[in-house]
């Protein structure tokens, strides 16, 4: 049996005149969602979320059940923004954990979509589980930026996922051991973006009630700065497994494949032959000729393969190396884009400013966005192009572009960095001077 403890807190923070989180806390079930489309999208979206997982997770239990209420919650945030326009576009992040019984044994199953996470107190250590499905995350795991670059990189709060903005979405599942005396907190990024790992642990060490550690780490990240809503949801595992616990994995797991060297295929096959040597079916001299003549046969077979080996090699290698060095410059120069100007018009490229080698920057898209719908302060870094990492990123920062000049004019105007750009395919070359300017800082409009 597992008995758990919990304490939850939110605020407002000290910019957002709305508070578009939302906690849940129950006997079996915990979950924050933070939304974002506006002031009105946000709120819904988070609301929906969070009651259709409720219900969902009624009916099944599970942490299969968990994962499926996490889609019907998707699928209910992205009805609902189809059917109203003054919705369109919202949607949320959720983080959420329950307790479940499988093959009779409690587990603690955890999902999560966007960039609320969940972190686990083990035994004075601070592990997050969960993992950022925003764009800054995803160049850190391609190894663009380091975990401290993209701390503080203009793109950290763009989502690669989040629940209703799509009519389907991807949940991460995780299966843990209920320990007693683990502590998981589960927040919304208000939290993380105000404080470090360290200041999380030292509160959740220091303070022994779930509901007042929840406070204070609330009052906490409100007192740093406060920038977005902040919501937190504290849990105890008061009665469960003794000792230690696995750190947590995903579910699902791939298999671990690995290829034997020839020695170690020897070795196995001498095991197995001694397997078989210990049964009196044949006479001790015999059952050593046999494991003479199948290794004698092993390295007749090895060597064979070594020769054909060697001669497709040396026919081959030259070949090889100039393909490698080809494919190598032409993955370089078109693994690139970036936003340059034509005719005072925004226009993505693909390649390297100023092109590389033989290749030169190709005209992909128009924006439709024009220079006299940005601010001025970016034309010349546009002028020189801005380098991006696919057509996709290039959209979202003409977008913030446009966003950010019309924060400049209406204060007040309701604006996304998923904003709509009109575009045009084209293949027109083009050579653009050679210049690299950050992209304006961006922030997720919630």
């Amino acid at each position: 049996m597992t008995l758990l403890r919990s304490g939850s807190a939110t605020d407002t923070g000290l910019v957002r005149s709305v508070n578009q989180d939302l906690a849940v806390e129950s006997p079996s079930l915990f979950a924050v969602a933070d939304g974002m489309g506006g002031h009105a999208g946000g709120e819904v979206a988070s609301r929906l979320a969070i009651e259709a997982l409720g219900v969902a997770f009624g009916r099944q239990p599970t942490g299969a059940g968990l994962s499926e209420a996490v889609t019907e919650a998707n699928t209910v945030v992205w009805q609902r923004s189809q059917e109203n326009p003054e919705l369109r576009g919202m949607g949320t992040t959720l983080t959420a954990m329950a307790v479940v019984n499988e093959d009779g044994h409690d587990v603690l199953a955890l999902v999560n979509v966007g960039d609320s996470r969940s972190y686990r107190f083990h035994d004075g250590e601070m592990i997050q589980i969960t993992t950022d499905h925003s764009l800054a995350e995803e160049m850190v795991r391609t190894g663009e930026l380091t975990s401290a670059e993209a701390a503080v990189h203009p793109h950290r709060h763009i989502l690669t996922r989040a629940l209703g903005v799509s009519p389907e979405v991807t949940v991460d599942l995780w299966k843990i051991q209920p320990v007693r005396g683990d502590r998981y907190l589960l927040c919304s990024d208000g939290l993380t973006n105000e404080l470090d790992t360290a200041q999380l642990a030292e509160v959740l060490s220091s303070v022994a009630d779930p509901r007042r550690a929840a406070e204070l780490l609330v009052r906490a990240a409100r007192s740093h700065g406060g920038s977005d809503n902040i919501t937190t949801v504290v849990v105890d595992v008061v009665v469960g497994e003794d000792g230690d616990a696995s750190v947590p994995a995903v579910a699902a797991v791939a298999a671990d494949f690995r290829t034997a060297s020839p020695e170690a295929e020897e070795a196995a096959g001498d095991q197995g032959e001694w397997a078989q040597a210990s049964t009196p079916e044949l006479p001790a001299s015999s059952r050593r000729e046999r494991r003479r003549a199948k290794r004698r046969e092993r390295r007749a077979a090895r060597g064979r393969r070594l020769i054909t080996f060697r001669t497709l090699l040396f026919v081959i290698l030259f070949g090889a190396v100039l393909a490698g060095a080809f494919y190598a410059v032409r993955w370089y120069d078109t693994n690139s884009y970036f936003v340059g100007v034509s005719n005072n018009e925004l226009v993505i490229y693909q390649g390297r400013v100023g092109g590389f080698l033989w290749y030169h920057p190709q005209q992909v898209e128009r924006t439709g966005v024009t220079t006299a719908d940005v601010s001025a302060q970016y034309v010349s870094a546009l002028q020189a192009g801005v380098e991006e990492t696919s057509v996709a990123s290039a959209r979202t920062y003409v977008a913030n572009l446009v966003c950010t000049r019309e924060l400049q004019v209406n204060p007040a105007a309701i604006c996304s960095s998923s904003a709509t750009v009109t575009t045009t395919t084209t293949t027109t070359t083009t050579r653009p001077t050679t210049t690299s300017v950050p992209a304006p800082s961006t922030t997720k409009v919630t």
